[in-house]
């Protein structure tokens, strides 16, 4: 595998907090790499580093001479006065910018200047460049071209920013949380889009299905060391734990010999012989390692949530639009005790105005909102996050509470809380402006799940969440037993957390789906597919005629298949029952975890033209067997 990007040796600190010291790693063409760690250790700084927005201490970062390299950062930001096309094609590539200059002239009406326009997209053969651009434009559904980019919301400024990078077609992408602000529709686009690409791909994501299917390389920094699996986030799952246990059982040998040197050591404090020496050297480096921290399993947290009576929440017939824009219309529901309830849909159709009427932030145009007595809700907004910088993190949720209260009776203090969601001690007792947006965001969690709340309402909580911090969640959440309502974009979290769904489809229309997210995507495609056969069998049965040809009397007779036709139809038949074969082989090895990097790589291109190749070959199937029925 040809190297495009070297690593070596890359230390950097902010004071006496050192990120990661002295790792080194290489990426090869087609190579898709994710990078994993929790909140603070590093890994937007890393990526900063290798895209040359930050500096390292020491080491080098050495790409391959000429290397295309587009860099999707978190929070991405446009220079005030751009138009969305301008900000869609910003961009040093001569062929991107004679696209955009095209398109901002059918923008402009301009044909004074269209054939000089075309005239250069003709001369750097843009046409299917372009072609590819609008694609990714419709699909991102970025539409009013002509839009300032400061009037746009942070969703729509993401979406932009994905497509300049995709439009640059570089050779090396650098993603940090792309998923983020993407509606689940966009993300499977995404997804498919990447396997399909021959652009190698170094990444930062909390989102683990998009890890899985898309990765074929981890990274894992921990400890400011880096550790490399081979394989998608599945393979990474096992590869860690079997490292974890070698790690545990070394540190337990380390410590049984610990013990039998320090009785050597006490009864022989006299030594002073080479090989005396020798020993006691040999004995502090053995200390050293038997004093590192052993991995120890994750406690489970049950919370106790506040009593929470029988009458507990009642949507009574609310109406809601924004203009001719239509939320709700007449929606009516009533929770019940327990349950945990996911909300998907695409931006735009309401998901979080829902949320803010259930809280009364909105008002309903139309019908009311009857909430229990007992009902203590904990609310974590996506625009909520208001921390004090200049206080401790511990002081933050000593404001709210000493001690958090337990479902078995027991109390755990707040620092005991603050280290089950992974803040240490240290970093207990540093100031909230020192911590990442990620820590901010976990800090944030904590203060809504200290209120003891039985009916948590949950807008986004993955967004900028590490999956250390996602797994705890998700624990806790499991064990809860008050009501839940979650949105999230995060189809692995959703899987886990919610027994049904409420599905915006916009227009005020609202489905609710009895089960997870995944098996609403296996109902869809299967509706999709039973309606798309439908529309086939409804062309059929209306037409009133086949394809005809005249006869002598200026009448019209069926017009028969030619030999050709009829032998393409045969081997039509054949290639696609070979192709949906093939396709099904390619999917159990890509899910094996078995294959190497290059096979993975080799197989998600090819599962990407087996597609193509199915759409293609039975359109035709489908032309030539009208002829022939």
């Amino acid at each position: 595998m040809v190297s495009i990007l070297q690593v070596e040796n890359l230390t950097k600190s902010f004071g006496d907090l050192t990120l990661f010291e002295n790792i080194s790693f290489g990426i090869g063409e087609g190579q898709r790499v994710a990078i994993v760690a929790k909140n603070g250790a590093g890994k937007t700084t890393l990526l900063n580093i290798i895209a040359g927005r930050e500096s390292a201490d020491s080491g080098a970062v050495i790409f391959r001479r000429d290397l295309r390299i587009s860099y999707l950062e978190q929070n991405p930001y446009h220079p005030s006065g751009l138009s969305v096309l301008e900000a869609c094609f910003y961009s040093q590539n001569e062929t991107v910018q004679a696209i955009a200059e095209y398109e901002q002239t059918l923008l402009s009406n301009d044909h004074s200047k269209l054939d000089e326009a075309m005239a250069q997209m003709d001369a750097l053969k843009a046409w299917n460049y372009e072609l590819q651009a609008k694609q990714i434009l419709t699909k991102l559904k970025i539409e009013d071209l002509s839009q300032k980019v400061e009037h746009l919301s942070g969703g729509q400024l993401k979406r932009i920013a994905l497509a300049n990078v995709l439009i640059s077609e570089p050779e090396l992408l650098i993603l940090d949380e792309p998923t983020n602000h993407l509606d689940l529709d966009m993300i499977e686009w995404f997804e498919d889009y990447l396997i399909r690409s021959k652009m190698s791909l170094l990444m930062v994501t909390h989102d683990r299905y998009f890890l899985d299917r898309v990765c074929n390389d981890i990274l894992e920094i921990e400890n400011k060391q880096l550790y490399s699996y081979k394989g998608n986030y599945s393979c990474y799952l096992e590869k860690r734990q079997e490292r974890v246990e070698v790690f545990n059982a070394e540190l337990d040998r380390a410590n049984n010999l610990l013990r039998k040197e320090l009785e050597w050591m006490r009864r022989m404090p006299q030594a002073r012989g080479t090989k005396a020496k020798s020993r006691i050297d040999a004995f502090y480096e053995l200390k050293e390692k038997a004093s590192q921290k052993r991995y120890e399993k994750q406690v489970r947290l049950n919370a106790k949530s506040s009593y929470l009576g029988k009458k507990i929440f009642e949507a009574k017939y609310i109406s809601k639009s924004y203009g001719e824009i239509k939320i709700l219309e007449d929606f009516a529901y009533t929770f019940s005790r327990g349950e945990k309830m996911g909300i998907v849909g695409r931006n735009g159709t309401g998901k979080s105005t829902f949320l803010k009427l259930l809280m009364g932030e909105v008002k309903p145009d139309r019908g009311s909102i009857d909430v229990g007595e007992t009902v203590v809700f904990g609310y974590y907004s996506q625009d909520g996050l208001q921390l004090n910088e200049g206080m401790k993190v511990i002081d933050v949720v000593r404001e709210i509470a000493e001690e958090v209260r337990l479902g078995d009776g027991r109390k755990m203090s707040v620092s005991q809380f603050l280290n089950y969601f992974m803040f240490t001690p240290e970093v207990q007792h540093n100031y909230v402006s020192k911590l990442s947006g990620g820590e901010k965001r976990r800090l944030y969690l904590c203060t809504v799940l200290m209120k003891s709340p039985n009916f948590l309402i949950l807008d986004e909580p993955t967004n900028d969440l590490d999956i250390v911090t996602l797994n705890v969640l998700e624990e806790y959440l499991q064990s809860f037993e008050g009501c839940v309502i979650v949105v999230s974009h995060d189809r692995y979290f959703m899987d886990k957390i919610v027994d049904h769904l409420l599905v915006f489809e916009g227009n005020a229309r609202i489905k609710d789906f009895p089960g997870n997210y995944t098996q609403y995507r296996e109902w869809r495609e299967l509706q999709e597919k039973k309606n798309r056969q439908q529309k086939v069998n409804d062309s059929e049965s209306t037409k009133s005629t086949k394809i005809l040809a005249p006869r002598d009397d200026g009448s019209e007779q069926k017009r028969r298949p030619s030999y050709r036709e009829r032998e393409e139809l045969k081997q039509l038949e054949k290639d696609i029952e070979q192709l949906e074969k093939e396709k099904t082989e390619l999917e159990k090895a890509l899910s094996s975890g078995a294959l190497n990097n290059d096979d993975l790589m080799q197989k998600s291109t090819r599962i990407g033209e087996v597609n193509d190749l199915l759409d293609e070959k039975g359109m035709r199937w489908l032309e030539l067997s009208e002829i022939e029925n």
